[in-house]
């Protein structure tokens, strides 16, 4: 906050509490209240009230706040930071606590609704001092000049901003809407709110520091949970596919592990257990061999010598 800035504040604020004062002691500022109104703009110019319907639409804070906000959240997007999106929630909320409780607190009549010529329609159920088109105007478009990145952004910005809420306040008392105190009062509020905005750096700091670490928690604990999901092994993985706990020929097989990596690991499990069961079986000689068996205890060659000798006795 500079020394030029807080002067500036200071003086708005005194602007501001000079306006209120008057008009609560029916000054000179109501009486000019009471003779624009009774003027009429609206039919002295009556060829600019269809475009000044459509310009008065700058300050209302719906379609203003919805143009603004996408601007700054592609801004946001861009630099990756939530500070522009933090600065323009930062300036409505001030705008709607400070404008709204002196418009219900101080409770005026609008134009359109005054009982008495000449009064200053306090304090009767009203919700026209300050106008709130005015004092939206310049905040909304004031707080894209606040947000520039260069001397020069900042300067044209404040300038377009500025004519746009003399505009803004401008049409409302040409339609009647409001009185002419209602728009200075606007201007001094909006005002106010813009030169405030670096007291509120520290906190806007801090919230955007809390909401980008509870962001980064909130995305590693899905991040994590969805690996765990990823990888995890289905509950039964390791039960045999059909629930048989022996082999082809009786034998108990190696039970293999299921996984779910396609639709025909059952089958893949199934032939595998075959296979193996096939491998444990005994060889067996094939049928038809030529090869002698040997058995495994030869007999003893004594009685086929003596036979042999026998023979060879009764051939002599």
């Amino acid at each position: 906050m500079s020394r030029t800035r807080v002067w500036l504040f200071g003086a708005t604020l005194a602007v501001y509490v000079a306006i209120v004062v008057g008009v609560l002691t029916t000054s000179k500022l109501v009486t000019l209240d009471w003779q624009v109104m009774l003027w009429r703009p609206y039919k002295q110019w009556p060829q600019i009230h269809a475009f000044l319907d459509y310009f008065v639409v700058l300050g209302q804070r719906g379609p203003t706040a919805v143009m603004v906000l996408a601007w700054l959240s592609w801004r946001a997007w861009r630099r990756r930071t939530l500070y522009p999106l933090l600065v323009l929630g930062t300036s409505l909320l001030l705008l709607n606590i400070t404008v709204g409780a002196v418009k219900y607190g101080l409770g005026r009549l609008g134009p359109h609704y005054a009982t008495s010529v000449g009064s200053a329609e306090m304090f009767a159920g009203g919700d026209i001092f300050p106008s709130g088109h005015t004092a939206n105007a310049v905040v909304t478009w004031g707080v894209l000049a606040y947000l520039g990145t260069t001397p020069r952004a900042r300067r044209w910005g404040s300038i377009a901003s500025a004519l746009l809420a003399l505009g803004v306040g401008a049409t409302t008392v040409y339609l009647g809407t409001h009185w002419v105190s209602d728009v200075l009062l606007g201007w001094a509020a909006g005002l106010l709110i813009l030169l405030a905005l670096p007291w509120f750096e520290p906190a806007m700091a801090s919230a955007e520091a809390h909401l980008t670490a509870g962001w980064a928690r909130l995305f590693h604990r899905g991040s994590r949970r969805t690996a765990r999901s990823l990888t995890a092994v289905p509950a039964g993985a390791l039960a045999r596919a059909d629930g048989d706990d022996d082999g082809p020929d009786g034998t108990s097989a190696p039970r293999q592990p299921v996984t779910a990596k396609g639709p025909h690991t059952a089958a893949r499990a199934t032939a595998a257990r075959q296979t193996a069961g096939r491998h444990e079986r005994t060889t067996t000689t094939p049928a038809g061999s030529r090869r002698p068996q040997q058995s495994e205890h030869p007999r003893s060659a004594g009685p086929l010598v003596h036979q042999q000798a026998r023979g060879r006795g009764i051939a002599g």
